[in-house]
């Protein structure tokens, strides 16, 4: 296998190579800068945390920027002992995070897991995406051109003016896109348990729509031309007996209609916008 052109480390071990750490009210601090093999292509960022936070935003610049951060736990204040002279030697200050990238696909990770770590990531606006985390944090995504592939479980999931295609869903979070143009052959999803979905979408966008919300309402800014058959019915069999579900979901197409956008939750409302 091949090995990846360029491997950053965040650990106390290259600090040379590196900024500094710097602490504040017992934060810490790394920034990292990853050149791309093909500046002039588009690339893929991959990144996923336990815990924390993820910021994606793109710009104008041609490498990957990312700046992590976590806050110290507090330690109770151990008792002075006798160290007049002598110099504290101590293993705290590495974030543990890492970078490897090849071919313009970066990944991102890390083995930080009894604590929160807060991503501020930086890529060319031409990007596709994997981006996920799990608790303690949200996800954002600004100004990013590409396919993207968001997840959150405790957190909110925002995308704000971006372009492209995307496939989003968390579990406990309100989920939110904006776009400002679609990628008309790729479909998309939208998904969240608890919490609204809100999707604003082009004016002129032309999709296939596939709505359902268990508890909530559905509320639409486009004429949606409503699919009004018959909802089809499932039939299932377990242990000798039959399960009939009625298949609820609500479908109809936008300006003729197109690649197909599904939105689903259970407790909150759906509501499709126009962008002004």
């Amino acid at each position: 296998m091949k090995t990846p052109r360029i491997i950053a480390l965040a650990t106390l071990a290259v600090l040379s190579t590196l900024s500094a750490p710097v602490f504040a009210q017992g934060d810490l601090k790394e920034q990292l800068t990853i050149p791309l093999t093909d500046p002039a292509k588009p690339g893929t960022l991959k990144v996923h945390l336990i815990s924390g936070s993820i910021r994606v935003t793109g710009y104008s610049g041609n490498q990957v920027v990312i700046e992590a951060s976590t806050k110290q736990p507090d330690k109770p204040e151990k008792p002075r002992e006798n160290t007049e002279g002598m110099k504290r030697i101590s293993k705290n200050g590495s974030l543990d995070i890492s970078a490897t990238e090849e071919k313009n696909v970066v990944n991102v990770s890390s083995r930080l897991i009894n604590a929160r770590m807060d991503l501020n990531i930086k890529v060319p606006m031409k990007f596709s995406l994997s981006v996920g985390t799990v608790n303690q944090g949200d996800v954002l995504i600004e100004n990013v051109d590409g396919e993207m592939e968001i997840t959150n479980v405790n957190g909110d999931i925002r995308l704000v003016n971006i372009s492209g295609s995307a496939v989003a869903n968390t579990v406990n979070g309100v989920l939110k896109a904006n776009f400002k143009t679609v990628d008309a052959k790729s479909p998309m999803a939208f998904s969240t348990l608890n919490g609204n979905v809100d999707v604003t979408l082009p004016a002129t966008a032309k999709f296939d729509v596939k709505i359902k919300s268990d508890q909530g309402e559905i509320y639409s800014d486009f004429d949606v031309d409503v699919d009004k058959s018959a909802p089809q019915a499932t039939r299932s069999a377990k242990d000798g007996m039959y399960k009939v579900t009625i298949d609820d979901w609500v479908k109809g197409k936008v300006n003729g209609g197109g690649s197909e956008i599904m939105m689903k939750n259970m407790n909150g409302n759906i509501y499709v916008r126009k962008a002004k």
